[in-house]
């Protein structure tokens, strides 16, 4: 028994649990979907409940004060109007304790006929003992009641106004009249001595008094509802207009993250292909050096040791050996001493840079065009359309290597036929194209370790640039195109 109601328990537990868990979900997926409204919207919804409920608030006070001062301004009216008329009929109340019939004759044909004949329901005279010196209904004439709350209030010196509407009546009303009543406790002074000697209570028929009420109430409404229709509308074009522009604000916030986010996905994509490039760069940099220095062992190197052996022969160092022939030896060395020569120059030549720091991109193609036809003996068709007058340092090197290296292998490999460099200006975008006629190439042929295209790419990208080739017959096409705004970054 006991396990079983541990069991009961622990499963009314889970289950409040379960409900608790739902019913926070329920709540978080609401605010949620709260939060993920418009601005706008949220004000329209939580600022007209609060504008409503203020309204309400707003129109029922003031209806209240206002259906109070109506009903007291009304009363005070008719009071005043009361007593003026019963006024002089009534004997001294403070010495009279009963009025005799003579005054309750003349009371009952001054209230029974004209106007307030017509405006009367009823009409009670009360003493402060609570004692009914006049009536309208005889019956109570001399009886003695317990005093209410509105006749204390008007003993003590108040008027006390009360409306009573036909749909509120109770069985009194009912039985006075069929109209909507306004009951009335006046209190009657003593002319020379202000004290309340006696109350007047009668109701008034108040079928024109409600009228004037409800055009009150309806005035009343009308002025409170328009002026809070006219400050939430205002209050909401404001809140619109707010909301549109934070609205354009985040639109253009979130283009200008895309766009932030694209040129950071640029530069992270540039910087891989400048590490890249720079990679390359450093590897063909220590190849190159290798090759410059297999060139000097296998060329300079080799025929300066000749020519140092052969300065150690016996053809020089004998007396016995003939002039003749010891001059064809001193020519055979001074042969390969000035071929030596030629090739440290020529490696030289290709390793020196012209100065190019203070010469326009227009005299450094001139000067790269001419250099490789006076060392090749052939002709380059030089094209140049609309060239930069500013280029950095860096794009000059490199334009000028791009356009040296190119020419060596169209006339390595190309013959020499038909080779042309071609200068174009785009916008920001430098285009140098480089083409011969020869044979063209299988690129998948090239050995990765080969110096020139490789040593091309790289330099180029190196700067941000853009290097392509079309080795397709007849003839190769080679292509560097640099921006300028990536040159000045680089």
């Amino acid at each position: 028994m006991l396990i079983c109601r541990l069991q009961r328990t622990q499963q009314c537990r889970r289950r409040i649990e379960r409900a608790i868990v739902r019913f926070l979900v329920h709540v978080d997926d609401l605010i949620r979907r709260w939060n993920s409204q418009p601005l706008a919207k949220q004000f329209l919804i939580i600022g007209g409940s609060v504008a409503a409920a203020a309204m309400l608030v707003v129109g029922a006070f003031v209806t209240s004060l206002i259906e109070e001062a109506v009903t007291r301004n009304s009363a005070a009216t008719t009071a005043l109007y009361v007593d003026s008329v019963i006024a002089p009929l009534l004997p001294d109340m403070q010495t009279t304790q009963v009025l005799d019939d003579s005054v309750a004759r003349a009371l009952d044909e001054t209230l029974g006929q004209g106007a307030l004949g017509d405006r009367l329901a009823s009409f009670r005279l009360w003493r402060a003992d609570g004692t009914v010196l006049y009536s309208s209904e005889k019956a109570m004439v001399g009886q003695k009641y317990e005093l209410g709350p509105e006749l204390t209030a008007a003993f003590d010196g108040g008027m006390v106004a009360r409306f009573m509407p036909l749909d509120e009546a109770d069985g009194e009303t009912e039985r006075l009249s069929n109209s909507p009543l306004l009951e009335i406790y006046n209190p009657l002074l003593q002319p020379w001595s202000g004290e309340v000697v006696a109350v007047s209570e009668f109701h008034e028929i108040a079928d024109e008094f409600e009228q004037s009420l409800n055009r009150a109430r309806l005035h009343t409404w009308i002025a409170v509802a328009g002026f809070t229709l006219a400050f939430f509308i205002a209050l909401s074009a404001i809140v619109l207009r707010g909301s549109r522009t934070i609205e354009k604000q985040r639109h253009a916030l979130g283009q200008r993250v895309d766009e932030l986010s694209a040129l950071l996905a640029q530069n992270e994509a540039l910087r891989a292909r400048l590490r890249q490039a720079s990679q390359r760069a450093t590897a063909l940099n220590e190849t190159l050096l290798r090759r410059i220095g297999a060139d000097l062992h296998d060329g300079p190197a080799q025929l300066v040791a000749y020519a140092s052996l052969r300065l150690d022969s016996n053809k020089l160092v004998s007396p016995s050996t003939p002039a003749e022939l010891r001059e064809r030896e001193i020519a055979a060395i001074k042969g390969s001493l000035d071929e030596a020569m030629n090739e440290i120059r020529t490696l030289c030549n290709g390793l020196v840079l012209p100065q190019i720091e203070t010469a326009s991109l227009r005299e450094i193609l001139e000067r790269c065009v001419r250099a490789h036809e006076q060392r090749t003996g052939t002709t380059v068709d030089l094209s140049m359309s609309d060239p930069p007058e500013r280029l950095s340092a860096s794009a000059k090197i490199c334009i000028y290597r791009f356009v040296q290296e190119a020419l060596n292998n169209a006339f390595r490999h190309g013959g020499g036929i038909a080779q042309r460099v071609t200068q174009n200006t785009n916008g920001d975008k430098i285009t140098v194209e480089v083409a011969d006629g020869g044979p063209g190439f299988d690129p998948s042929e090239v050995r990765p370790t080969s110096l020139g295209l490789a040593g091309l790419k790289g330099r180029v990208e190196s700067l941000g640039g853009t290097f392509e080739i079309n080795p397709n017959a007849p003839g190769t096409i080679v292509r560097m195109s640099l921006g300028l705004e990536e040159m000045e970054q680089a």
